[in-house]
Parts: structure tokens; sequence; C-alpha cells
């Protein structure tokens, strides 16, 4: 991919950084090499005003799908008045603490790619170039009350740098464009994916062995895959996709990934719309009710009325937290005591429990469902001597029950057709379909977002295939873009 510094004259820019091509905005608004070719535009016009010449550069690069920075998006949220309300609580804190010493109630600082010419700064300006990605701006800071706020966030152009910055501005750029190469060797890939980990996580989605086997299928595919954690957010805009393998969480920093990532134009698997809706069970039970799907008796109460779910699910039943996950926050109520005090555990945690009908079988149907067509079907086995297929006392011991894969001819096809159609509710991503049979009926337990891909496990039949298959999916979105 050829990176590309638009500027308004060519003069605005008049130093050279290797492997950068520089064109004036009115080449790139009009010149047709510049409309379907994969480039990467940053934008370093004078102005981003409304109808500008470097509004429509950030405007038609992103119908272009060539990922401008800064983006529309940034270059409006430079305009709001209320620029305050767009910061986060974890960047709140950093300004906090990147700025508690400073005696003066005003501050200014000037950033360079993500950087100052300062280095306590550095993580501060590392967090403003995340959320208002642009290559020069000036953040203004005032405190109040003892605590500091962002008065003003702005775009900066090449000709206010001061003089005495110029050589370390250069030096910002040269890193930044060198740090943008995530090719690992001298093989020519299309497209470059970040795959997001977590070495640490217990109940990680993907084994080592399945993660290897998900980088060699899209390595045949012409995607590199450069496996990232945490750590790696403000790496985002410089791939072209993103894989999540963490299990994801609406309140976590997986969903910010998805969110950045979709902003930034890259293909995303999970995206946060899916996040949104997978993870919370409550809008899970509201939108297959909506659409018909058959799931057991389901009912959303709130501590007021939970009595009444007694009366009419009565007992054993299950009480779910909303966003739990891998049978966390999940109890079976076989008594009345018991239902008293598993509802007092959700309810410290949230203002709504599900509670839902308990269907007795030996096994959980799950159907892997990618772009809307069922891939897989395992057949996982409930724990021994338990009601869930997961088992863990709270320690680092975990018994988990049998698993079985199967062909999808092999299995009643209206067990395909119900996870199709429950997927359909979400989106067209990659999602897990949790289905209990009772006789020849399918009920649809939940969608996960971020189902479980374990080598020998849900690969045992299509093997190296199921990797290709969402390579093969991943690529087709991207050559769409």
């Amino acid at each position: 991919m050829t990176h590309i510094i638009v500027v308004s004259d060519r003069k605005d820019w008049p130093v050279n950084v290797p492997q950068v091509e520089v064109i004036e905005a009115s080449d790139y608004l009009t010149n047709e090499k510049y409309h379907k070719q994969r480039f990467r535009i940053f934008n370093l016009c004078q102005s981003y005003s409304y109808l500008s010449e470097g509004y429509y550069v950030s405007l038609l690069a992103e119908a272009r799908s060539h990922r401008p920075i800064p983006s529309v998006a940034t270059i409006l949220d430079f305009k709001a008045r209320d620029i305050f309300r767009i910061t986060s609580d974890e960047l709140s804190e950093i300004i906090q603490k990147s700025l508690h010493n400073l005696v003066s109630s005003q501050f200014e600082l000037s950033i360079y790619f993500g950087r100052n010419t300062s280095k306590r700064y550095e993580r501060l300006s590392r967090a403003l170039f995340d959320a208002f990605r642009s290559p020069f701006v000036k953040a203004s800071f005032e405190k109040k009350k003892g605590k500091w706020a962002i008065k003003s966030i702005r775009p900066i152009s090449f000709s206010d740098i001061p003089k005495n910055h110029m050589s370390f501005v250069v030096e910002c750029a040269e890193a930044y464009f060198r740090r943008s190469e995530t090719k690992k060797s001298t093989k020519k890939y299309r497209y470059n994916l970040a795959l997001l980990t977590n070495p640490q996580e217990k109940f990680a989605p993907s084994d080592e062995a399945a993660l290897d086997k998900m980088e060699r299928a899209f390595e045949k595919q012409s995607i590199s895959v450069d496996f990232i954690t945490r750590k790696d957010f403000s790496r985002l805009p410089t791939f072209d996709a993103l894989f999540i393998r963490e299990t994801t969480s609406v309140n976590h920093y997986t969903y910010s990934f998805a969110r950045r990532a979709v902003a930034e134009g890259l293909v995303v698997i999970d995206d946060p719309t899916s996040i949104l809706r997978c993870c919370n069970k409550v809008f899970l039970n509201e939108i297959l009710e909506k659409n018909k799907i058959a799931r057991p008796k389901t009912l959303i109460v709130a501590e007021s009325n939970s009595h009444q779910s007694l009366k009419e699910i009565g007992l054993p039943c299950v009480l779910k937290l909303p966003d739990s996950s891998f049978s966390q926050g999940v109890y079976k109520a076989n008594s009345l005591k018991e239902y008293i005090k598993f509802s007092e555990l959700v309810f410290a945690q949230s203002e709504l429990m599900i509670v839902q009908e308990f269907v007795k079988t030996d096994f959980d149907w799950r159907v892997g469902v990618l772009g809307g067509k069922a891939i897989y079907v395992c057949r996982y086995f409930m724990a021994r001597s338990h009601w869930q297929i997961i088992k863990s006392d709270g320690s680092s011991a975990v018994d988990y029950g049998k698993a079985e894969c199967f062909a999808l001819s092999e299995v009643n096809p209206e067990l395909i057709s119900t996870a199709e159609r429950a997927a359909e509710c979400i989106g067209d991503g990659l999602y897990g379909v949790d289905i209990k049979q009772v006789g020849n009926k399918f009920f649809v337990i939940e969608i996960n977002d971020n189902p479980t891909l374990e080598s020998q496990v849900e690969d045992r039949i299509l093997k190296n295939e199921l990797y290709d298959i969402i390579a093969k999916h991943f690529l087709t979105k991207l050559d769409s873009r």
C-alpha cells in the first residue's frame, strides 16, 4: 500500500520522507490515477473547513477506501464545542496524571504523529492522537476546580510548526511511516490483518495450534498476519483488517478496538454492533422474540418484579447476568432459597436479570455461522455431574464436557436453518449459535459473537479448510471495499 501526503501546495511539505509520495490536493481530487488504486491518505491541507479542499480530500478518500487521516468524523470532532464530552474516562485520567504537576491553569501541547518534543507528555500525546487522529494538532487545556480538561483541539499546518521543532517533526514522520510497514518478510501481500489475542486469557477462544492454522490460511490468500495485544491499539490504522480472537465485552478494550477499527475503515470480526448485540442477553431475547426464533421460555425482570418469574416459569430455572459469558454469571436455581440467593448476586451487578426455563439435555448444539451461512456444527456435552458444558469451582481447576464435530450434511437441516436465521438477527459476522434440541424441535439459547475455534474440536471435520473459509471471507470483504 502506498502512503500519500496530500497538501494544498507542494511547498507545504518541503521535506522528503522515504517511501511516501507527496501530491497536491487538486491532483488527488481530479486525477483518475488516485481513484481506484490502494493508497493511504494523510491529509495535510491548510484548511479542513466545511466544503473546503481539505474537507473534500478526506471525504473522497473515505469514498475511495483510502482511509484518510484525519477522517471526516475527526474533522467534525475538531469543530465540536463540547469537545470534553467526546473524551473518554481513560483519556481524562491520562490528562490528570500528565498535567497534575503544572502550576499554571492553562497549557498547550503540540502533537506530531502522536508525539511531543517532551517525553513527559509522550503518553498524553499518544492518547490524544488515538482519540483525534490527525498528523499535526495543538491541544489546549484548562484547569477548573482542580481538574484539567480539554478546552480545544485543532489541526495545525506545517507552516505553523516552530522552526526548532522541524527536525523532530521529520523524525516523527519517518518513524510513523516506518512503523506502518507491517510486512514480516520480503514476500508481497495484498493486505495485512491484525489478529488480537491475549496470551494470559484463561478461556481464550482459540488455542495456539488454531492460531497457527489461521495465520497460514490468511497468508495463502495474500493476507499477512500480525498478532497484536492490548498495547497495540495505536497501530490499528496501519492494518486493513482486524480479527478479534479474545473474549469480547462491551465494557472492555476489545470493544474499543472494534469501534476504532471500523472508524478507520478496516474489515472487522467481531464488529462493534455484533459485540453490543451478542454480549447482552436482554437484547438477544428481544430480537429473537421479534423475529419469532424459538427459544426456551424467557423473562426479563427487575428486582421489583422478579417474583413473577417463579409463577410463570417455575423451578428449576436458570438465572443469567445480561453480559455473562463462558458460563460465568449463569446460575441454576432448584429451590426458592437458591432463587433468592442467585438473584441477589445478579441484581448486585445489573438492574435487569434474565430468567429462563431450564431445559435438561445431555448436550448443546453449537453451529458456527459466517456471513449468514453455517460453516461447522459441534455437539458440546455437559461437564461431568454438572448441568453446563463448563464446570469451574472458582479455582484454576476447570472441567469441560466432551465435544463432537459433524459435517453439515450429517445433521437435521432444521438445526442449520434455525442457526442461520438466528445469526441473521445479529449481522453477517462470525457467530456461534447455541441450540437445545428437544425431540425434533430446536430452541436457541444464545448467540456468541466470539465463538470458540480450537484445533481438533471445531475444525475436526473440515480441518484446515475451516480457516480457509474464514480467510476467504475476509478477502472478499477487503476486495469489495
